[in-house]
């Protein structure tokens, strides 16, 4: 597919990561003392949590705070118009687990590898960047994770570009969820989950979320998507990084501190070879949808059993 700044690839990026931020991770995305294989760094089976791959963007190599805003304007894309990453929100995301990561990444040289896959305006509400981002080692070439995201930027359209295709859709059934799990979040909940290198100040203080019209300060819609993949492989996959293959899911609607998050999931029984589908959506308690279009492939085998 050709347009406007597709196929600009992004200078590669030095990622790193330690046992400690594994275990940050696992804590501020919902992981509990059942599940010490991602809490505690001496299990014998200590895994870095699946999704971890989606922060490396973010944090790259530092283990200090990160300027959000001037990171993300260190390159531009040739071709269309320079958008202020002041008033950018997530799209959508699909993570695609390759490889499992190990512990840390002490003694490898890992790389954050990403390409433009399309640039489309949307007119008045704004303009979508859709990328492709690889975890790569680069002695190996071996690819850990492949992420397709997009980023929303508000009010930044009407500039001429492409419209942009049509996104396959996975509704949810109309029937009674297989599963349903709950998360009360409170007004700490971002300030803890920014932790891990998404330091965006719209999660930390009101002022950016007031000029987009949110109200104030929103969570991260990554900490609701991996908050719900959490629960998706606890209740259906174990626990057992092994058992997730891809995961997916549209950011519908902002959540704010407080709000309670609900998720209802599927089993469709469709196999995709060992691969089950699985369909979920994640709704504010008695509000909106605010993760819809969710997917996953998994092998279903019920809840972890704790092995200490």
């Amino acid at each position: 597919m050709s347009g406007p700044g597709v196929g600009f690839e992004y200078p590669p990026q030095e990622v790193s990561w330690v046992k400690r931020d594994a275990l940050l991770f696992a804590n501020s995305i919902g992981c509990t003392a059942k599940e010490l294989h991602f809490l505690y760094e001496l299990h014998p089976d200590f895994s870095v949590f699946p999704t971890y791959p989606l922060i490396l963007p973010f944090k790259q190599t530092s283990q200090e705070v990160v300027d959000f805003y001037a990171s993300e304007k260190a390159v531009t894309i040739p071709g269309v118009p320079e958008f202020d990453s002041a008033r950018v929100v997530d799209g959508q995301r699909q993570i695609q687990f390759l490889k499992q990561l190990p512990p840390t990444s002490a003694g490898k040289k890992f790389e954050s590898r990403t390409k433009v896959l399309g640039v489309y305006d949307k007119g008045r509400a704004g303009t979508v960047v859709e990328t492709q981002t690889e975890l790569v080692e680069a002695g190996s070439g071996d690819v850990y994770s492949r992420v397709v995201g997009s980023a929303f930027f508000v009010a930044q359209g009407n500039w001429g570009g492409p419209k942009g295709p049509a996104t396959q859709n996975f509704p949810a059934p109309d029937r009674k969820p297989d599963i349903v799990f709950e998360k009360q979040t409170t007004t700490e909940t971002p300030l803890l989950y920014r932790l891990n290198g998404d330091y965006n100040p719209l999660h930390a203080t009101p002022e950016p979320g007031l000029k987009m019209g949110f109200g104030g300060v929103i969570i991260h819609g990554l900490f609701s998507f991996n908050w719900a993949c959490h629960g998706l492989l606890e209740h259906f996959g174990g626990s057992n990084p092994a058992n997730i293959k891809e995961y997916q899911a549209r950011f519908a609607s902002p959540v704010r501190g407080g709000d309670k998050l609900v998720t209802s999931a599927w089993r469709t029984g469709q196999m995709k070879g060992d691969w089950e589908e699985i369909r979920f959506e994640v709704k504010v308690d008695g509000g909106k949808v605010c993760l819809s279009n969710g997917r996953a492939l998994m092998k279903c085998v019920g809840p972890a059993k704790n092995k200490l």
